[in-house]
């Protein structure tokens, strides 16, 4: 990604989850600008360029989308699904970040074609590596679907 910062919409209605991925981050120094929504409409509408987040075509794409599960208005299945299903969408990455292990949870979220499910760990250390890990891989190693030019 040439160094740029990683682009990152967080959709996470637990502000403590959202405040720990965020500081995880900033302890690791990872070069991120980070939009944080806390329901699923607002994510929608950030995504698709609606209502109070309505954007020109020349806005830059997040890199990824950190999603949890249980979200207020539209649940995270359902924006996964729309994401997945919307052509300009379908190939930014998303990591679904819950702390469900549902079995039902993690079919349908690959069903969707998720790219990742991730259980968030109990402990903040483990926690705080989880989102070191997800960082580097996703600046550092991973292709973005959307180059700039």
């Amino acid at each position: 990604m040439r160094g740029e910062p990683l682009r990152i919409l967080l959709v996470e209605d637990n502000e403590d989850h959202a405040e720990a991925v965020k500081r995880s981050f900033r302890k690791h120094k990872l070069k991120n600008h980070i939009v944080h929504l806390t329901d699923g409409e607002s994510a929608l509408d950030f995504l698709l360029g609606r209502g109070e987040h309505e954007w020109s075509k020349t806005r830059l794409r997040p890199h990824l989308v950190i999603l949890d599960l249980r979200l207020p208005r539209v649940d995270g299945l359902e924006v996964l699904r729309v994401i997945k299903e919307t052509d300009e969408l379908r190939r930014m990455p998303v990591i679904i970040l819950t702390s469900s292990k549902a079995e039902t949870d993690i079919a349908r979220a690959y069903d969707y074609r998720a790219n990742s499910y991730v259980v968030k760990p109990l402990d903040f250390e483990k926690f705080v590596g989880l989102m070191k890990d997800l960082g580097f891989y996703w600046l550092a190693w991973n292709v973005n679907p959307y180059p700039e030019t």
